[in-house]
């Protein structure tokens, strides 16, 4: 005879048993490493991601240690060889990362705070310069950020080869890698580099605008730089923002429950998003790996620059 209480009962045990699957995976992965690369200094990248983190290891119920990677290709390898469970990746350095089979799936990138989900490359000379378009600076020195930063290197040299200059280690007096997006911008300050190349969403929410909040910017004088100290001079169409990514071979209850703890941390940890985004993003927007198909072809056009130069 079935009963009301064994209907209970059995109903209870289902959900012990769901609970008890869906918490599998915390056993096999009780600690979870979640890589970034650093676009300002590693103290800076602390403050920053480590209240998120802190949010991630409690809705997840398990460990989450951030690692600042020393450059994107440290976030790849880590990767490739399931050292790193989640990445924090620029669009280019996730399509060279699927290019050479490393096996990372997209699951979020950032909202904007105008609800788009992209941002441009840009070129920043001092506003003091006499350089108005990239044409001016033949011979001149340009400083980029990394070999496998979307902004900082990829779509600069697609935007030259536009422009007629395929070969931008040729047209430059000097090419730099400077290693971050900070960097980059402190070169052009300083007079380094004429002309740097780096990401920007907009006049309030960029490489520059957070650098200028914080004092980093300095005249010879030591007074503050203001925005107004800078100029683009060129703008590339949309780029993607970069997305999020795991491990292809997490258990897929891990893989859904980090998905949801990314797109609830606006509304469940409000200070530990903002502290990340610095108030400049609303939110996490849900995504796949097929959203970056076209910057694995922006990709491919590099490369085959670079081999053509070196032919």
């Amino acid at each position: 005879m079935i009963t009301r209480r064994l209907i209970l009962a059995g109903a209870a045990a289902l959900a012990f048993t769901a609970s008890a699957s869906a918490d599998d995976w915390k056993a096999k992965y009780p600690e979870l490493t979640f890589a970034v690369v650093p676009a300002e200094n590693a103290s800076g990248v602390t403050e920053r991601w480590a209240p998120f983190v802190n949010y991630l290891s409690k809705e997840l119920g398990v460990k989450v240690t951030l690692r600042i990677a020393n450059d994107y290709a440290a976030v790849i390898e880590g990767q490739r060889a399931g050292n790193i469970h989640i990445a924090s990746y620029g669009s280019a350095s996730f399509a060279r990362a699927r290019l050479t089979g490393v096996k990372s799936d997209a699951f979020a990138n950032d909202i904007n705070a105008d609800g788009s989900t992209g941002y441009y490359s840009v070129f920043f000379v001092k506003a003091s310069s006499a350089y108005k378009s990239v044409d001016q600076l033949k011979g001149k020195n340009l400083g980029l950020v990394d070999p496998n930063s979307t902004s900082g290197n990829n779509v600069p040299r697609f935007e030259l080869d536009k422009m007629g200059i395929p070969d931008a280690d040729g047209y430059f007096g000097k090419v730099v890698f400077t290693g971050s997006h900070e960097n980059a911008m402190l070169a052009l300050s300083q007079g380094t580099v004429d002309v740097a190349a780096n990401q920007w969403t907009s006049d309030d929410d960029s490489t520059l605008a957070q650098m200028l909040t914080k004092g980093m910017l300095k005249n010879a004088d030591g007074s503050a730089m203001k925005k107004d100290d800078f100029r683009i001079i060129h703008k590339s169409a949309p780029i993607i923002n970069g997305p999020y990514a795991y491990n292809s071979d997490l258990p897929e209850d891990a893989k859904a429950a980090i998905a949801k703890a990314f797109v609830d941390a606006p509304a469940k940890d409000k200070a530990a998003f903002d502290r990340l985004s610095d108030g400049q993003k609303k939110g996490f927007h849900p995504a796949t790996t097929k959203d970056w198909d076209g910057t694995i072809e922006l990709i491919k056009f590099v490369d085959a620059l670079r081999k053509k130069k070196a032919s």
